[in-house]
């Protein structure tokens, strides 16, 4: 199959998806209920796997594995973005009716955005391969932040991008509808939807240069790297929508998010210096089980969670140019 066909096939498919979904499944921008985004959810990762099983019979064992193994692994990283957009939606007290066009134009621009991303990587990758050694050390001091911000909740209020947008540009006072921009007096005002589709769309690329070394970690093939990426990317907004009301139960799914990425570093390092003496399945095997026990772990721990500590839960993380409140740094949330 020709390299060329198999970029502009995919391409066109992910195109078709997106008209569907936009101009057919939420033409009216009606609230995706959590039935409705367990449908969906579920629908995207058959697609998955009916991809990989393509990938398999065309490209082969190896390929397969590592398309499935990259799609876990950012599937996995983009239940982090969940986390970031539960506290900005909530922040700007964004409509729920609103909240699915913010994501689709985000999620939009982080497509574009990854493959740019993914195609200089990979280009830096072949022609410079200590560019390895640098991603996996900042893989390894990614997830270490990652661990230290988990109890902080963020200074919205003081994000810096918020400030400069609203310093810069004329701002609504309130929402207009669903719409991103408005003209008043022959002047062009953004909305605060736009303001929060401006920091949506930074938080994906801070995420992507985490996500994206990771993958190389896996494979330095271009096309495995992006459909991977994009098939995550894809079922994010459904995944939002499902797990948006309980999303304060998977707490600790960010320690075994921290983890992978430190294992994933680790992994990639190590290949690199002796060879690849650790293979892709082991790799597919440890994020596994760090996402599954992680999960199983906050379950389990956040079962009892009174509403006060479920709703201050739901506020804690990281947010890209926000910095930690400072009475928050120290504070440990009750746990049972």
């Amino acid at each position: 199959m020709h390299t060329l066909w198999m970029w502009l096939g995919f391409n066109l498919f992910v195109l078709v998806l997106l008209a569907l979904d936009l101009g057919v499944l939420h033409r009216n921008g009606k609230e995706v209920g959590i039935r409705e985004a367990l449908w969906l959810s579920f629908g995207y990762f058959v697609l998955a796997l009916l991809f990989g099983t393509g990938v398999w019979h065309f490209l082969g064992r190896d390929s397969a594995v590592e398309f499935f193994t990259g799609y876990l692994l950012e599937k996995s990283l983009s239940v982090d973005n969940i986390f970031v957009f539960v506290l900005i939606f909530s922040h700007f007290s964004v409509p729920s009716r609103y909240q699915h066009r913010v994501l689709f134009w985000g999620i939009l621009g982080a497509l574009v955005m990854r493959a740019v991303l993914i195609l200089v990587g990979a280009s830096i990758i072949s022609a410079f391969h200590w560019v390895i050694y640098l991603f996996g050390a900042f893989l390894i001091f990614t997830g270490g932040r990652m661990l230290a911000t988990i109890n902080q909740e963020p200074d919205m209020e003081g994000n810096r991008l918020v400030r400069m947008v609203r310093r810069h540009c004329r701002v609504t006072e309130g929402y207009e509808g669903n719409r991103f921009f408005v003209r008043r007096d022959g002047l062009i005002f953004l909305t605060p939807l736009m303001v929060v589709l401006i920091l949506v769309e930074v938080t994906d690329v801070v995420f992507a240069l985490d996500s994206i070394p990771a993958i190389f970690a896996v494979t330095t093939d271009p096309f495995i790297v992006y459909t991977s990426n994009v098939f995550a990317i894809l079922g994010l907004r459904a995944l939002y929508f499902a797990l948006v009301g309980i999303i304060h139960r998977f707490h600790y799914l960010k320690y075994g998010l921290s983890l992978v990425l430190m294992v994933v570093g680790a992994k990639m390092l190590i290949n690199a210096a002796f060879g690849k003496v650790i293979p892709t399945e082991a790799a597919l095997l440890v994020t596994a089980v760090l996402i599954g026990g992680s999960m199983l772990v906050s379950v389990f721990k956040t079962r009892v969670l009174p509403a006060g500590t479920a709703a201050a839960e739901a506020r804690l993380g990281w947010v890209p140019g926000s910095p930690a409140k400072a009475e928050d740094k120290t504070e440990k949330k009750g746990e049972g």
